[in-house]
């Protein structure tokens, strides 16, 4: 799942308005996941909490922030199965390993953490054929955010990123 940035209307999305996006191709996550005998969330180094010292904390956490990816990951998880089960569709027994990468710039607006959770949930789509409606993805994106980990977001970001490009957005 691509970068995005909002051409208009920045962040009029959170508040019913319209808004340009569009995709930004240069930066992006990455979600590799394949069958295995265990569920394993395969932690980046952002994500791992052993330090050299001192120094390497602070700059790891000036750097990644204080939460890393794998929070994303296991919401994704929930929500897809979360909304599996609410529309009864039957996931096959098996486990899996999953890993990201994501090249996104932190904290500049570009929607990292939900290129994060998008690609994780079409990852989790062709592992277990499942498909999500492309009009449904954005808002199982969204709850993945708000309601698991309790992120203040709009649509925006979960649209451009299910249907890329450049999108026209009314959220009114």
């Amino acid at each position: 799942a691509y970068a995005r940035s909002g051409l208009l209307g920045n962040p009029s999305d959170g508040y019913f308005g319209k808004t340009i996006s569009i995709s930004v191709k240069n930066f992006g996550a990455q979600v590799s996941l394949y069958e295995s005998p265990e569920l394993c969330i395969e932690p980046q180094e952002q994500d791992i909490n052993v330090y050299k010292n001192i120094y390497h904390l602070v700059e790891s956490v000036s750097l990644t922030g204080y939460y890393g990816g794998d929070r994303l990951i296991k919401a994704a998880i929930k929500k897809f199965y979360e909304h599996c089960s609410e529309n009864k569709i039957r996931l096959e027994s098996k486990n899996f390993t999953i890993r990201y990468h994501s090249n996104i710039p932190r904290q500049i607006g570009l929607g990292g953490s939900s290129a994060i959770i998008t690609a994780t949930m079409r990852a989790l789509m062709q592992f277990f054929q499942v498909e999500i409606p492309l009009e449904i993805l954005p808002n199982v994106v969204l709850a993945s955010e708000t309601q698991e980990l309790r992120i203040n977001a709009g649509l925006q970001d979960r649209v451009i990123q299910a249907y890329e490009g450049c999108v026209y957005m009314n959220f009114d």
